[in-house]
This record gives C-alpha cells, sequence and structure tokens, in this order.
C-alpha cells in the first residue's frame, strides 16, 4: 500500500483500486469545501463577537482565501508534476484541516485572516494532484465519470455546510456558550470550526498509506514539451492562447456566478423574509439532491458520447450548461415569490453543476501529460480568482453604490449579464479551435 507503480507500466490500475482512490479524493474534496463554505454561514455570530465589519469579512471570505489559494497552487502544481502526489494531498488536508480548527481559536481579525491564509494555501494542494491521479487511472473515454464524481464533493460540501449551517444558528439562537474539552467555554461558532476542523486530520493520515498510479502519456502528446516546469505550461498555454483564454472565460463566468451567489442569505432573507437558517436548511436539502445527480448525470453523458466517438463531449456538454447557467441565473431575481425564486435558482444550479462537472474533462483533452498538474494549478487559479475576487465585489459595489441596498436581487441579477455575454458571443469561435485542436491530436496514449 506504500509503493508507487512502476512508470513504464502499460495497464491501467484495477477499476476497484481506481475507483477507491476517486472516493477518498472525493471525501477530502468534501471536507476542503465544507471547511471553505463554513465561514459564510457564520458571518453575524463573528461579526458581534470580534467587532468586525462587513468590509474585513470581505477579506476574509475572498481575498484572504482566494489569494494564497491560487499562489500556492502553481509551485504545489510542479511538485505535484514530479513528487509523490498522495503525500502532496496528505500535507494539504493537514494544513487546511488544522487551520479551520485554529480559526476557532481566533479572537482577532488578523488572527482569522492568518488561518484563512493556511486554510487557502492546504487546500491548493487537493485539485491539482487529484486530476493528474485520475487522468493516470482511467482511459480518456472513460474519465467523465471519475472526475463528474470528484467534482460532485462542490455540491456535495456546499450542501452539508448549509445543513451544518442551518443547525449552527437554530442552537446558537439558544446557547451562549460551548463548554469545549481542554479549551473550556467557547461561543457556538468558535466550536463549529473546531468541530468541523480536527476529523481532517484523520482523513490526512490516510492518504499517508494510499498507493498512487503510475504517470501516463495523454492526448495531446504530439505537442512534447521540452519539460514541465511553469515556463512551459505558459508557453503552452501562449501558444494556443484564443483557444484558452475563450475556454477558460467560459468557466471563470460559472465560479462569479457561483461566487456572487454568497449573498442569498441576505437577499432570500431581505427581498422575501425567510430567515438565514431556513434558507440555509432548504439550500443544503435541495443542493445534496440535485448537484451530485446533475454532476453524475453530466459525467455519465461525458462518457456516453465519448464513447460513441464525439470526442469533445465535454466542450459540448460545458456549452448547453453555460446557456442554463445564464438563462437560470438572472430570472430567479425577478420571481413574486421565495418559492419560485429558488425554484429557478434550483435550475441554476444544474447548469452550474454541468460546467463544473466536465470543464477539467475537456481541459485534460488538450492538455500534455508533462505539465498536467501545471495546467490544471493554473485553471484553479484563474478561475478560482475570477469567482472569489469579482463575484461577491461586484453585488456588494453594485448594491450599495448603485442600486440600493434593498435591491440586492437586482445586484445579482446583474451578474450574468455583466461577465457572460462576451464569453457566450465568443463561444462559436471557440468551439471551431477546440474541435480543430481535439482533432488534430486523435490518437490516444494506449488501451
Amino acid at each position: 500500500m506504500t509503493s508507487t507503480e512502476p512508470s513504464g507500466s502499460d495497464a491501467w490500475p484495477s477499476l476497484s483500486r481506481s475507483w477507491a482512490m476517486v472516493v477518498l479524493l472525493t471525501i477530502a474534496y468534501i471536507f476542503s469545501f465544507v471547511d471553505r463554505y463554513i465561514l459564510g454561514l457564520l458571518i453575524e455570530p463573528i461579526k458581534a463577537d470580534l467587532s468586525l465589519s462587513d468590509e474585513q469579512i470581505g477579506w476574509l471570505i475572498g481575498w484572504a482565501f482566494a489569494i494564497f489559494y491560487a499562489t500556492m497552487g502553481l509551485p504545489l502544481g510542479w511538485l505535484v508534476d514530479r513528487k509523490r502526489r498522495t503525500w502532496i494531498v496528505a500535507a494539504g488536508i493537514a494544513v487546511w484541516s488544522l487551520a479551520t480548527a485554529a480559526s476557532g481559536l481566533a479572537s482577532k481579525f488578523w488572527h482569522l485572516f492568518l488561518a484563512r491564509m493556511a486554510v487557502g494555501a492546504g487546500e491548493a494542494t487537493l485539485s491539482p494532484a487529484a486530476f493528474s491521479m485520475i487522468a493516470d487511472s482511467f482511459p480518456p473515454d472513460r474519465r467523465g465519470k471519475p472526475i463528474a464524481f470528484y467534482s460532485a464533493a462542490l455540491t456535495l460540501g456546499a450542501g452539508l455546510a448549509s445543513l451544518i449551517g442551518s443547525a449552527v444558528i437554530s442552537w446558537a439562537k439558544r446557547h451562549d456558550t460551548v463548554a469545549v474539552p481542554l479549551l473550556g467555554e467557547m461561543a457556538p461558532w468558535q466550536a463549529t470550526f473546531i468541530a468541523v476542523g480536527l476529523p481532517g486530520v484523520t482523513l490526512a493520515l490516510v492518504f499517508l498509506f494510499l498507493r498512487e498510479p503510475a504517470r501516463r502519456a495523454s492526448e495531446a502528446e504530439a505537442d512534447k514539451l521540452a519539460g514541465n516546469g511553469l515556463r512551459d505550461a505558459l508557453q503552452y498555454v501562449a501558444a494556443n492562447g484564443r483557444l484558452f483564454g475563450g475556454f477558460v472565460a467560459l468557466v471563470c463566468v460559472m465560479t462569479i456566478i457561483a461566487y456572487s451567489q454568497a449573498f442569498l442569505p441576505s437577499t432570500f432573507n431581505r427581498i422575501w423574509g425567510w430567515e438565514v437558517e431556513y434558507y440555509a436548511l432548504v439550500n443544503g436539502l435541495v443542493m445534496l439532491v440535485i448537484g451530485p445527480l446533475s454532476v453524475m448525470g453530466t459525467g455519465y453523458l461525458s462518457d456516453r458520447w465519448s464513447q460513441k466517438g464525439l470526442r469533445i463531449a465535454p466542450f459540448r456538454l460545458l456549452m448547453i450548461g453555460y446557456g442554463v447557467m445564464l438563462a437560470s441565473g438572472v430570472l430567479p431575481y425577478f420571481m413574486p415569490s421565495a418559492p419560485l425564486a429558488y425554484t429557478m435558482l434550483a435550475i441554476n444550479t444544474v447548469g452550474i453543476a454541468m460546467v463544473s462537472a466536465v470543464g477539467v474533462t475537456a481541459l485534460l483533452m488538450i492538455t500534455p501529460a508533462s505539465i498536467r498538474g501545471q495546467m490544471v494549478a493554473l485553471y484553479y487559479m484563474v478561475v478560482s480568482m475570477a469567482g472569489l475576487l469579482l463575484g461577491p465585489t461586484t453585488v456588494g459595489t453594485l448594491s450599495t453604490r448603485l442600486l440600493g441596498e434593498e435591491n440586492i436581487h437586482y445586484a445579482l441579477a446583474a451578474i450574468p449579464v455583466i461577465y457572460g455575454i462576451v464569453p457566450a458571443l465568443l463561444l462559436p469561435g471557440t468551439y471551431r479551435l477546440y474541435k480543430l485542436h481535439v482533432e488534430q491530436h486523435r490518437h490516444d496514449q494506449g488501451p
């Protein structure tokens, strides 16, 4: 269980071992998203106890996490392409789990800021290593389902975090403090950080002893590179600038819309009168059902279409999801009631899930094996920075400075229009470039 397969092996790992690895990676992704998302549902008690402003909370949610999550991803992607990936994941899980628990010990703004920095740095290890290992465990026409299964953790984590947040908010209204062994009396939000963070340390130990797959060539191996560093990845992107620019812009719109929805609990409270804990409960239950079904269904279609000869199936599904996401991202905020608005947002979740599920699958189709870790790290850097830095910031600016905070729903409705129209207009050209690039590299790496 501790050795890596010989790099020269031609046989793919057994399905049972490959899927066991995918399940463990997915559990890790769920842990990471719960740790990332829980802060957004604990804003009010944290503000009250630490005397923070909305501006400071914005720094904690966006900049503290995003900058270090993105920038640490680049050197970590370099490591992923060279070193043992399971150990990298183990270290990352330990860092973000302990940092989440440490958030519960914060008594000042800068304490939380440093903890969020560490959470971002730790979480940056996971996806580059995960997608690299998945690509080395499944043939190209069978990657859709495992990648979609892993990506389903995005919605599972959001759903679980919402349910946990709903329970904590309701509980906090009935309890002033919580007795934590060895630490004494703590505020409920502090105990929540500790309870959410510490279990991840056990999962980190599992990855220390997990066997990882051998590295393989890719569909784009005809574009052999002299090395596997960041410079090589950037040169490859520059040589195919129009393709990667149009492709990544589509996924950036998805993350911008998704991260702007951090304002949804407040929006439903201000516009339709839902309490925050009720919104979190409804959102958690719906996300746990619709999100994974949408992601897994998209992965199934991706594999099915690919096996029937449609090599650009992942990108075709991304286009469909993009259209669903844009339309359903505007309409909810003009609905006369909360149930109708949330029904439309559930459709929006389907579109977001489709784009999320096949984004990396489509990226791997046009990425040489030698720079997979770097390319996935770059991909997540760009889409994460776009989502975290543009989504919430734009909504807050429009609401406060232009539309009025009582009209925050119109600020949310403007997001798909502001950011989504130009990539949509460029989509036909992006599609042609993507199809041409895949057709130029039709040969696969083996059986």
